[in-house]
């Protein structure tokens, strides 16, 4: 009796279990919105912290662009030098004392400035460039934690049915080992497997938990808002074997051209540090309302002095001797150098991750067949061993033992699927074709 009590026990346990499970993961399906892959990929690039950070370099890298250009804009600085004279009077900070004073200078002929000019310019389009790259960083992000929300969402339905049906057997079980027919292994055995699809069920709303959280910090929406839309999910495109994916990375990865633009940057910057030392020629002029009170009278030829004086012309330097100068053009020329095997090892690990990443789906997809006629035969062993059953030529537990590996089967594709889809997206980025895909969806 007490055995019975037991059984009975840990059958209502078992199935109260599974009832506050199925509550708790409809609660968020309830509360939740569609979502649409495409709609959260443009939240994601709206309200990414990535593409914030990539846009505030971009931003900067256009500030050093224009603040070297504008070095052959006139400069103006109005000012004052007031002060008292005892004496003949004596500039303040390399001017005559004066009321009002405006200074002007300018770059006329520079050559250092102008390769200076053209480095921030080549470093504000890398910038852009990695602007690109990060944005392409947040896409594959949002795309993967989409694709892997609708996966488990998917799920959660087959799982509950799974779950339901091994609690019924797990009752029969229980009702034929009161009726003496089986054992106790046999309820053990039983309980085994809806503890399985119990796991994997609290699995799966793990997932769904913490991929919401992902893409409410991608997106901007609270997580409980977030519910996947799979018919969003645009088809994946055919990859030819006979294409050279790797040549057309090298030619289209935004991080190859940023590193390649970085060392042409850090080319014209050691170019403009050699030709500091070359000559210059600089506009400069100068006004100044004289006071007076300063005692220009006393010492300039009488009826001479005049209040207003301005003096408009040019500076021109010969840099003949400096050692400073010649060490950090050494240094810029270490550094452009630095830069192009760079750009040379970015280009040759895109290379290489491209021809990876290839030959991963190649693999992949060959896997994806093989889960997907293992599970073939799998249900098809199901519906011949329920047909076995009904006529009384296979037992129960034959029974739970082809459910059990139709189920295993099954959770192998779904993984198999989802991995194949994973390295196609991401071969998609590296090919430069993730942007256009995503256009495509609705």
């Amino acid at each position: 009796m007490k055995s019975v009590l037991r059984s009975a026990l840990g059958f209502y346990l078992s199935l109260a279990l599974s009832i506050i499970a199925a509550q708790f993961s409809a609660v968020p399906r309830l509360a939740a919105e569609p979502l649409p892959l495409k709609r959260a990929v443009e939240l994601a690039l709206a309200h990414g912290t990535a593409t914030a950070t990539a846009s505030a370099d971009e931003q900067r890298a256009l500030a050093s662009y224009l603040e070297a250009r504008n070095s052959y804009l006139p400069q103006l600085a109005i000012g004052s030098g007031l002060g008292a004279t005892w004496g003949y009077p004596l500039s303040l900070e390399g001017s005559a004392p004066s009321i009002i004073n405006v200074n002007a200078q300018s770059a006329l002929i520079n050559f250092g400035l102008r390769d200076f000019v053209r480095a921030a310019k080549t470093e504000f389009q890398a910038s852009t460039v990695q602007t690109k790259e990060q944005r392409n960083q947040v896409i594959q992000d949002t795309v993967l934690s989409y694709a892997e929300l609708s996966k488990w969402q998917t799920l959660l339905g087959h799982l509950e049915q799974e779950q339901e049906d091994a609690l019924k057997t797990e009752q029969i079980v229980n009702q034929r080992i009161q009726a003496g027919v089986d054992n106790a292994l046999a309820k053990n055995q039983a309980r085994l497997i809806t503890a399985r699809a119990h796991l994997r069920i609290t699995e799966a709303l793990s997932s769904v938990d913490v991929l919401r959280q992902r893409l409410s910090h991608l997106t901007g929406l609270p997580a409980a808002s977030i519910d996947s839309v799979p018919e969003s999910i645009p088809p994946l495109p055919e990859i030819k074997q006979e294409d050279d994916l790797a040549a057309r990375a090298e030619q289209t990865s935004p991080a190859v051209q940023a590193a390649e633009q970085r060392a042409t940057a850090l080319d014209f910057r050691a170019r403009g540090e050699h030709r500091a030392l070359w000559p210059t020629i600089d506009f400069a002029a100068q006004y100044a309302l004289l006071a007076t009170f300063n005692n220009y009278q006393q010492f300039f030829r009488a009826g001479s002095f005049e209040q207003h004086n301005a003096t408009v012309g040019v500076v021109i330097r010969f840099p003949f001797l400096n050692p400073s100068q010649h060490a950090r053009a050494q240094g810029a020329d270490a550094d452009a150098l630095r830069a192009h095997k760079q750009a040379e090892a970015a280009k040759n690990q895109v290379s290489e991750e491209t021809l990876k990443l290839q030959r991963s789906v190649d693999e992949l997809a060959a896997a994806q067949q093989v889960a997907d006629l293992e599970h073939q035969i799998a249900q098809s062993n199901l519906e011949a061993m329920q047909t076995r059953v009904d006529a009384g030529t296979a037992t129960l537990h034959d029974q739970q033992d082809a459910r059990n590996e139709a189920s295993q089967r099954y959770n192998a594709l779904q993984d198999a699927d989802f991995d194949l889809e994973r390295a196609r997206i991401a071969l998609l980025r590296s090919t430069g074709q993730l942007e256009n895909w995503i256009e495509t969806a609705k």
